[in-house]
């Protein structure tokens, strides 16, 4: 794989507040560069939601109502991720959840494409026992020695260690259009066009 070649990426995790639909309580968007994870321009936000966040939630992200309180309302972060994201690639762990949040914040954000690790450990590694990141950090060991110290369910941790497994797999690949062909949903941007059959006159 020429991880040079990649275009423009970003992996990404978002953390909400409980509700349903949920507002945003942390984003992270990490650039992956020359196959490389670059920490140097990734972006990080706590948002305060306008709704409490649900003890459920918290359980899980420990972001709770009081560190938030502080932290600015989306509408004021809003531009900010915009303009990171632009028209790049994403990458998530269960892509689709991910990307609907996204695109639920961000109405006018369009990416080029989608690339989801959970669809590309399922092509990639068919016999594991399960491919939720936790199994997936287990049974492919990726290099999480320098992910940030937040911990497993903070955005920033997530989106490093996703990273980490996409750069893994996608060695299998030896090119981008093999690799997208592995990980992009059929449904979200960047799927393979399916082949038209020859019309006959």
């Amino acid at each position: 794989m020429n991880y040079g070649a990649w275009p423009p990426l970003f992996v990404v995790d978002v953390e909400g507040n409980g509700a349903s639909p949920p507002d945003l309580v942390e984003v992270a968007a990490l650039p992956i560069r020359e196959g490389r994870p670059d920490t140097s321009a990734a972006g990080a936000w706590l948002i305060r939601p306008p709704r409490p966040v649900t003890p459920r939630a918290a359980h899980v992200h420990g972001l709770t109502n009081d560190c938030l309180a502080d932290s600015p309302p989306w509408d004021d972060l809003s531009g900010a991720v915009h303009d990171l994201l632009g028209t790049a690639w994403i990458c998530a762990h269960n892509a689709h959840t991910d990307y609907r949040v996204l695109t639920a914040h961000l109405p006018d954000w369009h990416p080029t494409g989608v690339l989801d690790t959970l669809r590309l450990a399922k092509t990639t590694h068919p016999d594991l026992p399960g491919y939720s990141l936790d199994t997936l950090i287990t049974h492919l060991a990726p290099d999480l020695s320098a992910a940030p110290a937040a911990g497993r369910h903070r955005a920033t941790y997530d989106a490093y260690a996703t990273a980490q497994l996409l750069i893994s797999m996608a060695a299998h690949y030896p090119t981008w259009d093999e690799l997208v062909t592995a990980a992009v949903p059929p449904s979200l941007p960047g799927a393979p066009r399916p082949e038209e059959d020859p019309t006959l006159w």
